[in-house]
């Protein structure tokens, strides 16, 4: 099977098993699990953060990001289209009683600093405080340069907010900047790796960032139900891809021009934009992409159908497989 649908499909490699398998643990919630110490320290030096915590899900890492940053009533200013507002249940404002403020994502993935300005509130009791800018690095495959992430990092700093980064996907902006992941961090407070999508962990994120936020957000990880036992055995995992995907996340990049030049040669497709490991469509009309998506499936290929479609490459996809999902798109529209 080919699966085109997300980078959080990836299987962990017989590797990553063994050291899973072998792995020394502990309880974590009473801070005796030692591997998960290993990696916490680790991904801390990685992104140049003095401390990181482990979370199942990226979700809830940015969930207790948000609850750290921020008390009752307060704001975070965050993209209308970013994850932290639209796909993660309006955890902020259930569980904190945050306001989110959304506002339209520039095409290029960033917000545009004047709309962040025009959005802050006054120091004024009819508002809502406005408390935290929220990036997302990369965001539909795109990357925002340093020189973005270092105006925002300063815009944040002139006007009293904090900056926490979304880095779902931040070591494959990294990578397609060629910059070590510690030069996009450096322009947060906070930032939020997930390593179950292209690093090929089988569940995981870590926040990182200074001691006494992370020691807040640990006491929010505990009341959201993010407390772990053994979870040495999940953090060897991590640990393992942090050693051995990072580098590799350029052939999926490579992967993903591939199947977009290949694509590109088709009339009825649309090429709506590809970056790093993400490939946007768009097709006549919903029906076909429908359509589409179950013709492919019959031949063990993936996909989300629609009139937009959006591709994934990662570690379980190879050349080979990218040249026979282009053959199928030929022979169906072709046909």
């Amino acid at each position: 099977m080919i699966d085109l649908r997300s980078d959080t499909v990836t299987k962990p490699s017989e590797k990553m098993r063994a050291q899973m398998a072998v792995a020394p643990v502990g309880d974590d919630v009473f801070g005796d699990d030692p591997t998960v110490h290993a990696l916490e320290a680790k991904i801390a030096q990685l992104a140049g953060k003095e401390s990181a915590l482990l979370l199942p899900s990226g979700t809830q890492s940015n969930l207790v990001a948000l609850l750290a940053h921020c008390q009752r009533g307060e704001e975070y200013i965050v993209g209308q289209d970013y994850h932290t507002y639209l796909y993660e249940a309006g955890g902020g404002a259930v569980f904190g009683s945050l306001q989110p403020q959304p506002i339209p994502v520039e095409p290029d993935g960033s917000l545009n600093l004047n709309v962040v300005k025009s959005r802050i509130k006054p120091d004024d009791s009819h508002f809502a405080r406005s408390k935290l800018l929220v990036l997302e690095n990369t965001h539909n495959g795109k990357v925002m340069s340093l020189d973005y992430m270092g105006a925002a990092f300063r815009f944040t700093r002139e006007h009293g907010l904090s900056l926490h980064l979304d880095g779902a996907r931040v070591f494959n902006a990294a990578i397609a900047l060629g910059v070590p992941v510690s030069d996009i961090a450096c322009y947060a407070d906070t930032v939020s790796i997930c390593c179950s999508k292209g690093l090929g962990a089988p569940v995981g994120s870590l926040l990182c960032g200074p001691a006494p936020l992370i020691k807040a957000a640990r006491r929010w990880r505990k009341m959201a139900g993010g407390g772990m036992r053994q979870a040495g055995i999940l953090a060897a995992g991590i640990d393992y891809a942090l050693d051995h995907n990072i580098e590799r996340l350029q052939i999926d990049h490579a992967n993903a021009k591939r199947l977009t030049d290949a694509l590109a040669a088709i009339d009825s497709i649309k090429i709506l934009s590809n970056a790093t490991n993400m490939l946007f469509i768009e097709l006549p009309s919903r029906e076909l992409g429908l359509q589409l998506a179950s013709r492919l499936a019959e031949q063990g290929v993936k996909v989300i159908g629609g009139q937009t479609m959006r591709l994934v490459t990662h570690l379980d996809i190879d050349a080979a497989d990218i040249d026979r999902v282009a053959q199928l798109f030929r022979e169906f529209f072709h046909a």
